[in-house]
């Protein structure tokens, strides 16, 4: 079941290690997808302000907590600041604004989208001239102070950051009261972290991996840094057909198995079930190292669009 595994969190608390992606589920999906989600044992889901579909969540979310299904102690809900509201006065209200949609008194998990700030804009989460985005060059360590406050005021239970890397990581840990619980970055056979995943074990962080199965629906125009759709990789698919399992398994066994958890995205009934199907086998040593021999630095999410590969904090000039 997904609900019985967990990694434990600087703060003490405990997060389940397999959760559901949310990004670019559709509105008119959500019930079903969080309906299925739950009832075959996640309890950690995965949700993001930028995603647009938060408001259905919470929408799915209610009906379940309301039906007796699940309660909301034993939920883990993750949300993310996004980088227009990065200045400090905008930290609260965007925070406030997600446990509205979501119809939470409290996250589980908060954390900063990207170290990225871009100009607050209202009603444009991309405010763009010349078709480069607007960027914004506050200061990462100003919003994380900001978001401390999130956790003093009870708003939230644990702050974390997303797509950092291990400099910016590093800087933020030397000044940070309340310490990151969690770094979620992207992590695939394509993409396997070695030195993130070390470092961030190293100072008893947890680390989530996103897009374990390469986000083949993602709606980015190709870029030189594209993954496979790992679901196809004859090495994914003879190490599949041997336990008797879909490569997707595969994939999410192989971030499980790496001692992080990951977040599998469906919103297809039968593949929500499927991937959480993923704790009744092992892979070997040898299948371990196969899957790692693909990395090839590939990121099917580059955060280069519309210029923002430009932004001072860009992430991805380093490790």
């Amino acid at each position: 079941m997904a609900s019985t595994h967990f990694l434990t969190l600087p703060s003490g608390r405990r997060m389940p290690q397999l959760g559901m992606g949310t990004w670019l589920t559709p509105p008119e999906k959500m019930q079903g997808a969080i309906d299925t989600a739950i009832k075959c044992g996640y309890r950690h889901i995965d949700c993001a302000y930028f995603y647009g579909n938060e408001e259905s969540i919470g929408e799915a979310l209610g009906n379940v907590l309301k039906s007796g299904q699940v309660k909301r102690e034993d939920l883990f809900v993750v949300s993310k600041l996004w980088n227009s509201f990065h200045s400090p006065k905008d930290v609260e209200p965007a925070c406030r604004e997600t446990l509205k949609l979501l119809q939470l008194d409290y996250l589980d998990l908060y954390l900063m989208h990207s170290p990225m700030g871009i100009k607050n804009v209202k009603g444009d989460l991309l405010p763009q001239k010349d078709g480069k985005v607007l960027m914004d060059d506050v200061d990462y360590v100003d919003t994380w102070k900001a978001m401390e406050k999130l956790v003093d005021e009870g708003l939230v239970k644990s702050i974390g950051v997303a797509n950092f890397n291990q400099c910016q990581l590093e800087r933020l840990l030397s000044i940070a009261r309340i310490k990151p619980d969690v770094l979620q970055v992207e992590r695939n056979p394509y993409q396997i972290q070695v030195k993130l995943i070390a470092f961030t074990k190293s100072k008893g962080m947890a680390l989530t991996g996103y897009s374990p199965l390469t986000s083949p629906k993602r709606p980015f125009p190709p870029g030189k840094l594209d993954p496979k759709n790992g679901m196809e990789d004859p090495v994914v698919k003879e190490i599949a057909k041997k336990h008797g399992k879909s490569p997707a398994q595969v994939m999410i066994r192989f971030n499980i198995q790496s001692g992080i958890a990951t977040i599998p995205k469906s919103e297809t009934p039968a593949h929500i079930i499927e991937n959480s199907e993923v704790f009744d086998f092992c892979l070997t040593d040898e299948e371990m190292k196969k899957l790692e021999c693909l990395h090839c630095g590939a990121r099917a999410v580059a955060w280069d669009i519309l210029g923002m590969g430009s932004h001072k904090h860009y992430p991805f000039t380093k490790e």
